[in-house]
């Protein structure tokens, strides 16, 4: 009699309440990674914390590139010349594109910022305010305040703002069709190359224009790579952080007494930025890998040409690493979350990401400090599908 295999779990797993991550996360925490299915074969799951770290931590035995066997892919995009994606790279050229652009992402560059974000994020809360009552924050602001940080860093004009805003949303999201998918991404690298040809032939006071000037004449880039290049710093430098700052907003609507004790103190900003990103946790199942060498994680036994999952929410809402996970608590220190990743692909806009979301709180919650929801918290919907979780809409009132 032939032995009955049971059938893998599906990955990506669903959220029970959109407020946590899968509840799956919490049962498989407890044993080694496991295998689930994943579209067009299966790959491991990692849930733990450790574990996580110690996949993000390892790229000599897990690589990122995307053309691996059993690389697990969710999203197909059109193949292309260049650099589809600093994420999807391995090695010594990963790291010279990073030290390229991580010049732009330090500490000290993005606080030399400081004044200009605040500038920005005020002429978008004086908008909100003359639309009034019952606006979508989203569409209003949060998605509005990160396009025109990086639009202005890169050197996009802001009357063009939405164009890549719209076409990244469509990139990134499951729910798109491919060719949804293919058209948008096709029209954003277009208007890249415009943009990047314009950078090279006259090339002004931002990141783009030094890139051009740098490293294309040097050879170090050709046009297409720097078109590439400049398509993912777009997507990837506005699309996590405009859902971040809506999900935060969301949680302290939810709380006033955790609001009141943000305001009572100003000094708890920051840790509470911290908080909030590892609580939410937004990039939900976009870290993979594929192992190129046998390897254990945890007591399993992962083999060459095997694809890994790395569960971010899962990792962040470790109860051996942050007791009470579930509970926000803006009093706990955070900062060693793994939100923006974990080893040499550490997000190089994570200091950029901290600084919008804290002045972003800061700012909303003076100018409104009566800022409320307008609907029901049971009518939100929240974007289970994407490969960064986030909120359709959030309409308030004040």
């Amino acid at each position: 009699m032939s032995e009955t295999v049971a059938a893998l779990p599906d990955w990506p797993m669903p959220r029970s309440c959109p407020f946590s991550p899968p509840d799956a996360y919490r049962e498989l925490r407890e044993e080694p990674p496991v295998k689930v299915a994943v579209a067009g074969g299966e790959a491991w799951l990692v849930t733990q914390y450790e574990h996580v770290r110690q996949v993000l931590g390892d790229p000599a035995r897990f690589s990122s590139l995307d053309t691996n066997p059993g690389f697990p892919i969710r999203i197909q995009l059109p193949p292309e010349p260049g650099i589809m994606s600093l994420v999807r790279l391995d090695g010594e050229e990963h790291a010279k594109l990073r030290r390229m652009v991580m010049s732009e992402f330090t500490v000290r560059r993005t606080r030399a910022m400081h004044a200009d974000i605040e500038a920005l994020i005020e002429g978008l809360l004086d908008e909100l305010e003359a639309v009034g009552p019952g606006a979508d924050l989203v569409e209003r602001f949060t998605v509005r305040l990160p396009a025109l940080v990086i639009a202005r860093m890169l050197g996009v004009p802001q009357q063009d703002e939405f164009t890549f805003a719209e076409h990244s949303r469509t990139i990134v999201s499951s729910d798109s069709t491919p060719e949804q998918v293919y058209g948008a991404f096709v029209e954003l690298s277009q208007y890249m190359d415009r943009l990047t040809t314009a950078k090279e032939q006259d090339p002004q006071e931002d990141l783009l224009s030094r890139l051009a000037r740098d490293h294309v004449p040097t050879g170090e880039l050709t046009h297409q790579q720097l078109v590439s290049l400049s398509r993912f710093l777009l997507v990837a430098g506005h699309e996590t952080t405009a859902h971040q700052i809506s999900l935060s907003v969301l949680s302290l609507l939810k709380d006033p007494a955790l609001l009141a004790e943000l305001q009572s103190d100003p000094a708890l900003y920051k840790p509470a930025v911290e908080e909030l990103l590892r609580y939410w946790s937004i990039a939900q199942d976009n870290q993979v890998r594929a192992a190129v060498q046998d390897v254990e994680v945890g007591g399993a036994r992962i083999a060459k040409g095997d694809g890994v999952i790395l569960a971010i929410p899962g990792a962040n809402h470790d109860e051996s690493v942050f007791p009470g996970a579930g509970t926000l608590d803006i009093q706990r220190e955070a900062r060693h979350h793994i939100a923006f990743g974990f080893g040499p692909h550490l997000c190089p806009g994570a200091p950029l990401a901290r600084l919008e979301l804290e002045l972003c709180l800061r700012a909303l919650f003076t100018r409104f400090p009566t800022l409320r929801l307008a609907v029901p918290d049971s009518e939100l919907e929240f974007r289970h599908t994407g490969l960064v979780y986030g909120l359709e809409k959030l309409p308030v009132t004040w």
